[in-house]
């Protein structure tokens, strides 16, 4: 077999051919390089003719080795025909094992087949005998089932009667049993077990009413709160089975409690009405620490350890607290008291140590640890609420205060005295007393807001005295037009000096403790202007009670009789007498001084702003009164009414000035008024010039006048030549030379201030005018 095999597998070879296999055109190609390497060997080898004779040993040397190359070539091909011929000799075997595997497995899957269908026919069985498994443990479990109903009615009364210790045993040993049914029964429920779920959320809940109610437990019924403690710690450690959730009681028992702390506080419906925060938070203040207190000695004794309830107490209070805050702060605007409760509450209060900053509460109730109760945002807020409300009230009672002054101003009596005798009236003290008192209200809270009423009171008050300046000079417009009756009009201007004096002395109460300098200039330039004006209307009012007397003067009645000054003197002889109803201060007052030239007011009066302004002594007001009459003479003088025809009445003119001199001088000794401050020296000096005789010697006098007066300027040197009427042309320029041409004025005397140049001079006299002689 294994000869016919080989010769079966041995190839047949193409006759003629000495290699096995087709022809390939690589074998073409080697065949030819081989012959031509043949060639060229034997041409290089028979290439000689002695070479020829060797012939037949070259050709027998070759069949030898070609005859060995064809042995190895067969022996080569032969092997190989027998690998091939054992390899399938395998593979015929590898297929026979293969097709009886094939065999085999069809044999197991009939095999199977048959076990499938014989398991389909014992299902009927198996479900018989699970069923029985199942009836034989309901009937060793029946009794304990039917008990069932009873003790879920009898574990829900216990939980009504909050025997909750009870409850929760009797509800482990359902739950208990309800897991012993599970097994056996395959995962089955049994409709008898539904009860458990709504019976352990209803002792869930009695645990949080518990909980919910702590702090009066701990106090009236200590063992239920234990209990619900025991039941909530117990569920904590329990592993939830039969596929439920896991009731973490601990942490509803938590809750609860604080649930129940803030509501017992800080309800909605116990947050307080606008204008009832500051008691609110009084109730706070005393309701908070007791309940920390509580906290400590009754309920921590019923908790674990872990629980921290003075801790846990101090946060839910805080927390709470802070929240009902926020809710108020995010509702209506509070007021300015309330704004001003919150705020001293929260910052100076609440971390006290009446309240939460007692030592006596121990670290576990640190406030630090928290939050903040009122953020910087808040305290902003409240602070701005509490400033834009004050602001608001202060400005209306001080309008109120205002008001009221201004209505005393129209009553027939006279002001107010004092038992000194001075006019007096509440509105001062009433002004300083609503600044000074919201400024102290501010100091409780913070410097910063106090800062803020300080600089708000310091408005306030510098608009109040624009507003009282603004008052008196409607007052006095209104008097002048004949619009009101004012019987006392000069009173109350006089009584207003005594205001602003009590106010100036007084309003460094409203300056801060650390100030930057200046922060009072607004109040003290409003007060200076305010004591410009009373001062202004004061001597306004004097000389229009004067001014239909010195519009006769100049004239020649003046010049034959002293019933003109006579009236002058009477009318403010009365009108001074007013000024020993104000009060004397301690400091100087600015001077008063009149119209700058070529002002087209009537009236002379306006006071200086290069010197330190107080309040006006009577002293000081006499010498402004005294003042103002020597201007309006001075005026009256220039006005060129009358010119002197002669020596004579140049004479009796310089007589008529001395003798005015002296009277103005002895009305105002009389009413005490220093001589030093007197003006009316002035006159004696006009009264040299007009008696000078010789009139070529008037530039002497114009130089000594200078001296005197410094603010003398030509046009008044001029109205006085021309009162003289009997200056030329040539004398009138010597003389007004020597006003430039003279040697410098000496230094002012002390306390001596400027007249001339309050005075407007006329316009000069027109150079058509005669060399001589009078051009009235």
């Amino acid at each position: 077999m294994d000869s016919v095999v080989k010769d079966e597998m041995q190839p047949a070879l193409p006759p003629g051919s000495s290699c096995p296999g087709p022809e390939w055109p690589e074998q073409e190609k080697a065949e030819q390089l081989a012959r031509g390497a043949a060639l060229k060997w034997a041409s290089g080898i028979f290439y000689r003719p002695e070479q020829l004779a060797r012939l037949g040993q070259y050709r027998s040397r070759e069949v030898q080795r070609t005859c060995s190359l064809e042995a190895r070539l067969k022996t080569m091909v032969q092997s190989y025909l027998e690998g091939v011929q054992t390899g399938v000799w395998q593979l015929n075997r590898a297929l026979e094992a293969v097709q009886g595997t094939r065999e085999a497995l069809n044999q197991a899957h009939g095999l199977l087949q048959d076990l499938a269908r014989a398991s389909q026919a014992l299902e009927p069985l198996r479900e018989q005998v699970s069923q029985h498994r199942q009836l034989q443990a309901l009937s060793q479990l029946l009794p304990r089932l039917q008990a069932v109903p009873a003790a879920v009615v009898h574990t829900q009364s216990l939980i009504d009667a909050q025997q909750l210790l009870e409850a929760y045993v009797n509800l482990r040993e359902l739950e208990q049993l309800q897991e012993e049914t599970w097994m056996p029964l395959g995962g089955l429920d049994l409709p008898v077990f539904q009860g458990l779920g709504p019976l352990a959320e209803a002792l869930g809940q009695a645990v949080e009413a518990a909980a919910g109610a702590a702090g009066q437990l701990a106090k009236e019924n200590p063992a239920l709160l234990v209990a619900a403690v025991r039941v909530a710690e117990g569920e904590a450690g329990r592993t939830a089975c039969l596929g439920q959730a896991p009731r973490d009681w601990r942490q509803r028992f938590l809750q609860a409690l604080q649930h129940g702390l803030e509501q017992l506080h800080f309800a909605p419906s116990m947050l307080p009405r606008p204008g009832a925060l500051a008691g609110w938070l009084e109730a706070l203040r005393v309701a908070l620490p007791a309940e920390l207190a509580t906290a400590e000695a009754l309920v921590a004794p019923c908790c674990p350890l872990h629980y921290n309830v003075l801790q846990l107490w101090a946060r839910t209070l805080h927390n709470g607290l802070r929240r009902s805050l926020q809710q108020l702060l995010a509702g209506p605007e509070l007021g300015a008291a309330d704004a001003f409760a919150l705020l001293h509450w929260a910052l100076h209060v609440y971390l006290g140590q009446e309240m939460m900053g007692s030592v006596e509460l121990g670290p576990e109730a640190d406030m630090s640890q928290f939050e903040p109760l009122l953020t910087s945002e808040n305290i902003e807020q409240l602070e701005a609420t509490f400033l834009t409300q004050v602001q608001a009230s202060v400005t209306q009672w001080l309008q109120k205060a205002l008001d009221g002054e201004v209505a005393e101003w129209h009553r027939e009596q006279e002001p107010n005295t004092d038992p000194s005798g001075f006019y007096h009236s509440p509105m001062p003290a009433i002004v300083l007393q609503i600044l000074d008192e919201n400024i102290r209200v501010a100091s409780l809270v913070s410097e910063s807001l106090q800062w803020q009423v300080h600089s708000m009171a310091l408005a306030e008050m510098g608009a109040f005295l624009r507003s009282f300046s603004d008052a008196l000079i409607r007052f006095s417009r209104d008097h002048l037009r004949g619009e009101v009756t004012a019987p006392q009009y000069v009173s109350h201007l006089l009584a207003a000096l005594n205001h602003q004096s009590a106010l100036r002395s007084s309003v460094s109460v409203l300056q801060p403790d650390v100030a930057a300098p200046g922060v009072l200039a607004p109040v003290e330039a409003a007060l200076d202007e305010l004591q410009r004006r009373i001062c202004r209307l004061l001597l306004e009012e004097l000389l229009l009670e004067l001014q239909p007397l010195f519009a006769a003067l100049p004239s020649r009645q003046w010049l034959s009789s002293s019933e003109l000054l006579d009236g002058v003197c009477e009318r403010t002889a009365r009108f001074c007498g007013e000024f020993g109803h104000v009060r004397s201060p301690e400091v100087q007052v600015r001077w008063w001084r009149g119209p700058r030239r070529g002002s087209s007011e009537e009236t002379e009066g306006d006071l200086s702003s290069k010197h330190p302004l107080a309040s006006p002594s009577p002293q000081l007001l006499l010498a402004e009164a005294e003042r103002a009459v020597v201007l309006q003479y001075l005026r009256a003088l220039m006005q060129g009414r009358l010119v002197c025809r002669g020596a004579d009445e140049r004479a009796q003119a310089a007589e008529r000035l001395r003798h005015d001199a002296a009277q103005l001088r002895e009305l105002f000794l009389g009413l005490e008024l220093e001589e030093s401050a007197h003006c009316a020296p002035v006159l004696l000096q006009l009264g040299e010039l007009l008696s000078l005789r010789d009139p070529t010697l008037l530039g002497l006098e114009v130089a000594g006048l200078r001296q005197q007066f410094p603010d003398v300027s030509e046009d008044h040197v001029s109205a006085l030549l021309d009162l003289r009427g009997d200056v030329t042309r040539e004398q009138r320029q010597a003389a007004l030379s020597s006003l430039q041409a003279g040697p410098p004025p000496s230094p002012p005397a002390s306390g001596r201030r400027a007249l001339f140049s309050l005075v407007p001079a006329p316009t000069p006299s027109s150079p058509s005018c005669l060399p001589s002689g009078s051009c009235a």
